[in-house]
């Protein structure tokens, strides 16, 4: 654990709530106005992105993963999920412990069929390179 990582000191983050546990993962919730239920699965282990987690944390976040689903399901009635990882910070990684966001999706919202890549592959996401 990391004294100044808000994913191994929960208290760090106001509000943020351990809602689901087992044994190599936890499910976090902080209360959120627009993307209602989401939520992140953390390793318990100090682990700095997706890449190094070991295979009983694969194992685990795959588990918990389904009950997690299970809880919002009942709890929310979600027309559909998003399931990401952020890996550094080109990739919009601002904790730098390893999480995976839950966000539960509603056919209500204005992006309701807009996918993760949506924005990846704008032309606005253009990178810049020199040919030769």
């Amino acid at each position: 654990m990391m004294k100044d990582c808000p994913l191994c000191q929960l208290k760090l983050i106001e509000q943020q709530q351990l809602v689901i546990r087992n044994e190599h993962c936890i499910f976090l919730q902080t209360p959120q106005e627009v993307l209602i239920g989401s939520g992140l699965i953390v390793p318990i282990q100090h682990r700095e992105t997706v890449f190094d987690l070991t295979k009983e944390e694969w194992s685990s976040t795959f588990s918990l993963l389904h009950k997690v689903k299970a809880h919002l399901d009942e709890k929310h009635q979600p027309q559909g999920y998003n399931i990401g990882w952020n890996c550094h910070p080109v990739r919009g990684q601002h904790i730098m412990h390893a999480h995976l966001h839950v966000i539960p999706r509603f056919s209500d919202e204005p992006y309701a069929g807009k996918g993760i890549r949506h924005w990846l592959k704008s032309s606005d996401n253009m990178r810049n390179i020199q040919t030769p």
